[in-house]
């Protein structure tokens, strides 16, 4: 809370000061939802973007030093478009955005339209993609997810799953492509929709329990979602061996705040927890993230990380060759092709990263366990596994 107080600080000084930066420096700005429902993703994508340009700004041949500016978009569409204009209007070359298709959809075309660059890792819905935006970019994908999730799934050879998915554009899209491919495999697959703002999930539980009878309950959806799902399922009780879900679940936070209902439970990741970086540059990360914010790295921040260190280096490769100014960030973003903590980044004409793709990680008392694909294992998934 303390430095959520001190986030919107720092902010409303930027705004008094008109948030302009020094004649050395290059503005970068960012929506999150600081507050709100969304408020712990936000926060931990705030955190990995911090560590990002204080590491950007430490290296020995940077020239051209980042500096940040956040505005809290409170997962708002209409606040997210504000804050876009207001952090191009000052001055800065490139926005970071948010949490969530819906959201991210206006502010990028916000952004396009001011002809700006806006890279994010929180949307993952294909139509995003299919505008034909020269300005928009983004790490991950619908089809990464998809993908990390059906592995799972396909080993494990249940017979039955019921998928669990809100109304919302990118959870439904999710949920509708898992459908497909898990149907194509020969599972029986039950999908039960629901709108975001219902809060009592114990009538679709009993659907579960007592007409579909799955081995496997999957969610797609987010946070307070997952929460109301699991202590339903507690309740009731279903017949079902494990539960698998979606981004923001397999997360220290979640299992910090909500022991009783984690344990077990299923969700995308890229690291386990205790972190375990093998390379040089997740070394230095994790290091430099753990003297900030006293703790461990978790994913959403790798994913912050890494977007915004791309966004950094191709900012200088602009700079560099004297196109900054002259909108020349996009084809420098284009040039990107490298390695990271998430694997591949690279984009393609429609600013997409096809060769995205993600790690299934579960809550073993207290630890995040890497339990697939196979490759990126770093222990065995408890199955059958559930938190009661």
């Amino acid at each position: 809370m303390l430095r959520r107080v001190a986030a919107a600080a720092s902010i409303a000084l930027a705004a008094l000061c008109g948030g302009q930066a020094h004649a050395d420096e290059i503005l970068v700005g960012a929506h999150m939802p600081l507050t709100g429902s969304l408020a712990r993703s936000g926060q931990a994508f705030d955190e990995g973007m911090r560590v990002a340009i204080q590491m950007f700004n430490a290296r020995p041949e940077t020239k051209h030093k980042i500096r940040l500016q956040v505005i809290d978009d409170e997962s708002t569409p209409a606040k997210a478009v504000s804050a876009v204009e207001k952090l191009v209007s000052d001055g800065a070359v490139a926005v970071i955005g948010g949490y969530g298709s819906n959201i991210i959809g206006p502010a990028s075309d916000a952004s396009n339209r001011l002809n700006t660059t806006y890279v994010t890792a929180g949307a993952v819905s294909d139509e995003l993609t299919a505008r034909g935006l020269k300005t928009f970019f983004r790490i991950n994908n619908n089809a990464g997810y998809q993908r990390g999730m059906g592995t799972l799934l396909e080993t494990l050879k249940p017979a039955s799953v019921s998928i669990l998915a809100s109304t919302k554009e990118a959870p439904a899209l999710l949920a509708k492509g898992l459908q497909k491919d898990l149907a194509g495999k020969g599972i029986k697959v039950t999908l039960h929709e629901f709108d975001p703002a219902i809060t009592d999930f114990k009538p679709i539980i009993n659907k579960v329990k007592l007409q579909d009878k799955s081995e496997i309950l999957v969610m797609s959806a987010y946070e307070n979602d997952y929460v109301g799902i699991i202590r339903a399922a507690k309740v009731l009780k279903p017949p079902v061996k494990l539960i698998v879900g979606a981004w923001s679940l397999a997360t220290p936070k979640m299992y910090t705040e909500f022991p009783d209902l984690m344990n077990n439970i299923v969700g995308t990741s890229f690291l386990p927890f205790p972190v375990e970086m093998k390379d040089e540059e997740g070394k230095r990360f994790a290091e430099a993230y753990k003297k900030t914010y006293n703790k461990e790295v978790e994913y959403l921040s790798t994913l912050s990380f890494v977007e915004t260190t791309i966004l950094a280096e191709a900012i200088a490769r602009a700079a560099e060759a004297g196109t900054l100014k002259s909108r020349g960030l996009p084809d420098a973003m284009r040039k990107t092709e490298r390695e990271t903590l998430l694997g591949p980044v690279q984009f393609d004409a429609t600013g997409d990263n096809p060769r995205f793709t993600v790690a299934m990680g579960q809550h073993q008392g207290g630890r995040i366990v890497l339990v697939s694909p196979e490759s990126a294992a770093t222990g065995k998934i408890v199955y059958p596994g559930l938190p009661w």
